[in-house]
C-alpha cells in the first residue's frame, strides 16, 4: 500500500493537534469565500466544462499555507492544485476542494462548502465540511463520531424505502425503483453537502454519479461513517483514497442496515 509504513499510526497527540489545525483552518478558509461571496469574482472553465474562481484559488492557497507549514511532511492534494506525485509516498495525506459546489457559489446560492480530510494508509482519519452561508460545521475524527455545530449526529435506521427521503442523479434514483411515498429531494450543488445530508439524517440515501474525485467524497466519507452510516460503490467496495488514479465510480451512501439493502438491490438487479 503506497505510504504504508510499519509505525501504529496517529498517536493521540498528533491526532489532537491535526484536529485542532484542520478545524481552525477550515473556519478561515470558510470566512474567506464567503468574503468573496456575491461579488464579482473573476470565473472561468477548466477542463471541459468544470467552473472555477479566483475564490477557489484564494482559499486553496490559505489552507495550503496553514497546513503545509504546520505540518510539511504531510502530502498535499486538491482539486485547484497541479497534482504532486510525491504524495503516494505519503503515509498522511491532506485531500482538500477549497469550494465544493462552485456553480452554486458562482449563482449566489447556499449549498456550496469547503471541505477537508487527513488520509492514512489510504483512509480519512479526520474530516470538516463547513457551508459558511449557513453555517454549518461538520467535524468528524475516526473512532470518535461525528458532529454538526458541536453535536452529535447520526445517520437514520432502518433498512426500508418507504417515505424515503433521497438525494443524487435521477436516473440512478429511478433504478432504485423506489414506492410511491418516497420523496426525491431537490439537487444539492456541492457533493459533500449531499453525503453530510446522510449524516445528519436530512436523507436517507444519497447517490453520486461516476467521475467524483477523492476531494468530493474524502471529508464526508468519515463524516458519514462516523454517523453510522456507509458510503461506498454500488458494490458495496470502499472508497480508497490518494491512488494515482483519484477518479471514482458511482457510489451510494446510507445508515449502515439501509445501505445494506441497496447493495443487495444493485446486486440482484445489476442492470436494473
Amino acid at each position: 500500500m503506497p505510504g504504508a509504513s510499519p509505525d501504529i499510526g496517529h498517536s493521540a497527540g498528533a491526532t489532537s493537534r491535526d484536529a485542532a489545525l484542520l478545524a481552525d483552518t477550515v473556519r478561515d478558509a470558510g470566512a474567506l469565500a464567503l468574503s468573496m461571496f456575491g461579488t464579482d469574482v473573476r470565473n472561468w472553465t477548466k477542463g471541459a466544462s468544470s467552473p472555477v474562481s479566483e475564490a477557489d484559488i484564494a482559499v486553496n492557497d490559505l489552507i495550503r499555507d496553514r497546513l503545509q507549514s504546520a505540518v510539511p511532511d504531510y502530502g498535499w492534494l486538491s482539486e485547484e492544485s497541479a497534482d504532486d506525485p510525491t504524495r503516494l509516498g505519503k503515509q498522511r495525506v491532506w485531500i482538500i476542494d477549497p469550494i465544493d459546489g462552485t456553480r452554486s457559489y458562482l449563482a449566489g446560492r447556499s449549498d456550496w462548502c469547503v471541505s477537508a480530510a487527513l488520509v492514512e494508509n489510504a483512509s480519512p482519519v479526520l474530516a470538516a465540511v463547513f457551508a459558511p452561508v449557513t453555517n454549518d460545521f461538520y467535524f468528524a475524527v475516526r473512532g470518535a463520531g461525528a458532529t454538526l455545530n458541536g453535536s452529535a449526529i447520526r445517520a437514520s435506521l432502518g433498512v426500508g424505502l418507504e417515505a424515503a427521503r433521497v438525494g443524487g442523479p435521477k436516473p440512478l434514483i429511478e433504478r432504485l425503483r423506489l414506492p410511491a411515498d418516497a420523496q426525491i429531494l431537490p439537487r444539492i450543488g456541492s457533493l459533500a453537502l449531499r453525503l453530510c445530508g446522510v449524516a445528519d439524517d436530512r436523507l436517507d440515501v444519497a447517490f453520486a454519479g461516476g467521475q467524483s474525485r477523492d476531494w468530493d467524497l474524502a471529508a464526508a466519507d468519515l463524516i458519514v461513517h462516523e454517523a453510522n452510516g456507509k458510503l461506498t460503490s454500488l458494490a458495496g467496495e470502499p472508497i480508497v483514497y490518494n491512488r494515482p488514479e483519484v477518479t471514482h465510480g458511482v457510489l451510494v451512501a446510507a445508515g449502515r442496515d439501509r445501505h445494506a439493502r441497496i447493495v443487495e438491490h444493485f446486486r440482484i438487479r445489476p442492470g436494473s
